[in-house]
Protein backbone atom coordinates (compact mmCIF):
# COMPACT_ATOMS: atom_id res chain seq x y z
CA UNK A 1 0.00 0.00 0.00
CA UNK A 2 2.77 2.45 0.94
CA UNK A 3 6.26 1.93 -0.48
CA UNK A 4 7.86 3.86 2.41
CA UNK A 5 6.89 1.12 4.85
CA UNK A 6 9.93 -1.17 5.08
CA UNK A 7 8.22 -4.13 6.67
CA UNK A 8 5.07 -5.13 8.49
CA UNK A 9 5.33 -5.77 12.21
CA UNK A 10 1.71 -6.75 12.80
CA UNK A 11 -0.96 -7.76 10.29
CA UNK A 12 -4.65 -6.89 10.42
CA UNK A 13 -5.39 -10.35 11.73
CA UNK A 14 -2.78 -10.19 14.49
CA UNK A 15 -4.04 -6.76 15.55
CA UNK A 16 -7.69 -7.86 15.59
CA UNK A 17 -6.87 -10.92 17.69
CA UNK A 18 -4.83 -8.93 20.19
CA UNK A 19 -7.46 -6.17 20.50
CA UNK A 20 -10.06 -8.84 21.36
CA UNK A 21 -7.74 -10.21 24.04
CA UNK A 22 -7.13 -6.77 25.50
CA UNK A 23 -10.89 -6.07 25.56
CA UNK A 24 -11.50 -9.32 27.44
CA UNK A 25 -8.84 -8.40 30.01
CA UNK A 26 -10.24 -4.89 30.47
CA UNK A 27 -13.83 -6.14 30.75
CA UNK A 28 -12.82 -8.74 33.38
CA UNK A 29 -11.00 -6.13 35.48
CA UNK A 30 -13.72 -3.48 35.23
CA UNK A 31 -16.46 -5.99 36.06
CA UNK A 32 -14.50 -7.04 39.15
CA UNK A 33 -14.04 -3.39 40.18
CA UNK A 34 -17.74 -2.64 39.73
CA UNK A 35 -18.80 -5.71 41.70
CA UNK A 36 -16.37 -4.83 44.49
CA UNK A 37 -17.98 -1.36 44.65
CA UNK A 38 -21.48 -2.87 44.65
CA UNK A 39 -22.28 -1.69 41.12
CA UNK A 40 -23.54 -3.49 38.06
CA UNK A 41 -22.03 -3.54 34.57
CA UNK A 42 -25.14 -1.56 33.62
CA UNK A 43 -23.98 1.44 35.67
CA UNK A 44 -22.94 3.32 32.55
CA UNK A 45 -21.88 6.45 34.39
CA UNK A 46 -19.19 4.50 36.26
CA UNK A 47 -16.92 3.46 33.35
CA UNK A 48 -15.17 6.04 31.20
CA UNK A 49 -12.74 5.30 28.39
CA UNK A 50 -10.37 8.19 27.66
CA UNK A 51 -8.64 7.83 24.29
CA UNK A 52 -5.57 9.95 23.62
CA UNK A 53 -6.24 11.48 20.22
CA UNK A 54 -5.51 11.33 17.39
CA UNK A 55 -3.28 8.28 17.28
CA UNK A 56 -5.52 6.01 19.35
CA UNK A 57 -8.72 6.59 17.36
CA UNK A 58 -8.63 3.40 15.27
CA UNK A 59 -7.40 1.22 18.14
CA UNK A 60 -10.07 2.57 20.49
CA UNK A 61 -12.84 2.22 17.90
CA UNK A 62 -11.98 -1.45 17.47
CA UNK A 63 -11.48 -2.10 21.19
CA UNK A 64 -14.69 -0.55 22.50
CA UNK A 65 -16.76 -2.59 20.05
CA UNK A 66 -15.36 -5.67 21.83
CA UNK A 67 -16.23 -4.42 25.34
CA UNK A 68 -19.46 -5.88 26.80
CA UNK A 69 -19.79 -2.89 29.14
CA UNK A 70 -21.88 0.24 29.24
CA UNK A 71 -19.37 3.04 29.07
CA UNK A 72 -18.85 6.60 27.99
CA UNK A 73 -15.99 8.28 26.18
CA UNK A 74 -14.06 11.33 27.28
CA UNK A 75 -11.53 12.43 24.69
CA UNK A 76 -8.22 14.14 25.30
CA UNK A 77 -5.83 15.48 22.66
CA UNK A 78 -2.10 15.50 23.31
CA UNK A 79 0.68 16.44 20.94
CA UNK A 80 4.11 14.87 21.30
CA UNK A 81 5.34 14.26 17.73
CA UNK A 82 4.64 17.55 15.94
CA UNK A 83 4.95 17.59 12.16
CA UNK A 84 7.68 15.54 10.54
CA UNK A 85 9.26 14.38 13.79
CA UNK A 86 10.35 10.82 14.58
CA UNK A 87 11.25 11.54 18.23
CA UNK A 88 8.95 12.80 20.96
CA UNK A 89 9.22 16.52 21.64
CA UNK A 90 7.45 16.24 24.99
CA UNK A 91 3.75 16.05 25.76
CA UNK A 92 1.56 19.12 25.30
CA UNK A 93 -2.12 19.10 26.21
CA UNK A 94 -4.07 20.19 23.12
CA UNK A 95 -7.59 19.94 24.58
CA UNK A 96 -9.36 20.11 27.89
CA UNK A 97 -9.34 17.07 30.14
CA UNK A 98 -12.68 15.31 30.70
CA UNK A 99 -14.41 16.49 33.88
CA UNK A 100 -16.37 14.73 36.62
CA UNK A 101 -14.09 11.69 36.91
CA UNK A 102 -14.33 11.37 40.70
CA UNK A 103 -15.43 7.90 41.75
CA UNK A 104 -15.37 6.58 38.19
CA UNK A 105 -13.44 3.67 36.70
CA UNK A 106 -11.15 5.17 34.09
CA UNK A 107 -9.25 3.46 31.29
CA UNK A 108 -6.86 5.68 29.32
CA UNK A 109 -6.01 4.25 25.91
CA UNK A 110 -3.15 5.41 23.71
CA UNK A 111 -1.53 4.18 20.54
CA UNK A 112 2.05 3.88 21.78
CA UNK A 113 4.06 4.13 24.98
CA UNK A 114 7.62 5.27 24.41
CA UNK A 115 9.01 8.17 26.45
CA UNK A 116 6.03 7.92 28.80
CA UNK A 117 5.51 11.68 28.92
CA UNK A 118 2.02 11.63 27.39
CA UNK A 119 0.57 8.96 29.66
CA UNK A 120 2.27 10.38 32.74
CA UNK A 121 0.80 13.83 32.08
CA UNK A 122 -2.70 12.43 31.45
CA UNK A 123 -2.43 10.14 34.51
CA UNK A 124 -1.44 13.00 36.80
CA UNK A 125 -4.29 15.22 35.57
CA UNK A 126 -6.84 12.45 36.03
CA UNK A 127 -5.59 11.50 39.50
CA UNK A 128 -6.30 15.07 40.65
CA UNK A 129 -10.00 14.26 40.07
CA UNK A 130 -9.93 11.21 42.42
CA UNK A 131 -11.20 8.39 40.18
CA UNK A 132 -12.17 5.06 41.77
CA UNK A 133 -9.64 3.29 39.54
CA UNK A 134 -7.28 4.36 36.77
CA UNK A 135 -5.71 1.98 34.30
CA UNK A 136 -3.62 2.58 31.18
CA UNK A 137 -3.72 0.63 27.94
CA UNK A 138 -1.58 0.97 24.83
CA UNK A 139 -1.53 -0.78 21.50
CA UNK A 140 2.28 -0.66 21.40
CA UNK A 141 4.92 -0.56 24.11
CA UNK A 142 8.19 0.59 22.55
CA UNK A 143 11.18 -0.87 24.34
CA UNK A 144 13.07 2.35 25.05
CA UNK A 145 14.31 4.09 28.15
CA UNK A 146 11.38 5.98 29.63
CA UNK A 147 11.64 9.68 30.42
CA UNK A 148 8.64 9.36 32.76
CA UNK A 149 8.07 6.63 35.34
CA UNK A 150 5.00 4.88 33.94
CA UNK A 151 3.89 1.55 32.56
CA UNK A 152 0.71 0.27 30.94
CA UNK A 153 -1.72 -2.16 32.53
CA UNK A 154 -2.75 -3.48 29.11
CA UNK A 155 -0.33 -3.83 26.19
CA UNK A 156 -1.12 -4.99 22.69
CA UNK A 157 2.42 -5.64 21.50
CA UNK A 158 5.96 -4.82 22.56
CA UNK A 159 8.12 -3.39 19.79
CA UNK A 160 11.79 -2.47 19.34
CA UNK A 161 12.95 1.14 19.08
CA UNK A 162 11.81 1.74 15.50
CA UNK A 163 9.51 4.38 14.05
CA UNK A 164 6.19 2.75 13.23
CA UNK A 165 3.09 3.88 11.38
CA UNK A 166 -0.33 2.53 10.50
CA UNK A 167 -3.41 1.58 12.49
CA UNK A 168 -3.71 5.19 13.67
CA UNK A 169 0.00 5.93 14.08
CA UNK A 170 1.32 8.63 11.80
CA UNK A 171 4.27 10.47 10.41
CA UNK A 172 3.51 14.14 9.69
CA UNK A 173 -0.21 13.32 9.68
CA UNK A 174 0.07 10.51 7.10
CA UNK A 175 -0.16 6.70 7.19
CA UNK A 176 -2.86 6.55 9.90
CA UNK A 177 -5.10 4.73 7.41
CA UNK A 178 -2.62 1.91 6.75
CA UNK A 179 -4.45 -1.14 8.18
CA UNK A 180 -1.31 -2.82 9.53
CA UNK A 181 1.51 -1.63 11.77
CA UNK A 182 4.79 -1.28 9.95
CA UNK A 183 8.25 0.23 10.21
CA UNK A 184 8.62 3.45 8.26
CA UNK A 185 11.74 3.93 6.13
CA UNK A 186 12.48 7.47 7.33
CA UNK A 187 15.49 7.72 4.98
CA UNK A 188 13.20 7.57 1.94
CA UNK A 189 10.99 10.46 3.07
CA UNK A 190 11.31 13.94 1.58
CA UNK A 191 13.15 16.30 3.89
Amino acid sequence: MFQEIQRTLFTREQIAERVKGMAADIARDIQADLEKDGHSVLDMDKVIIIPVMTGAMIFVADLIRELPLRLSLGLVAVSSYPGASVRSKGALLASEMPKDLAGKHIIVLDDILDSGQTLAMVRDLILKQNPATLRMGVMLDKQVKRVADISADYVGFEIPDEFVVGYGLDYDGYYRNHPEIGVLDTDSLPS
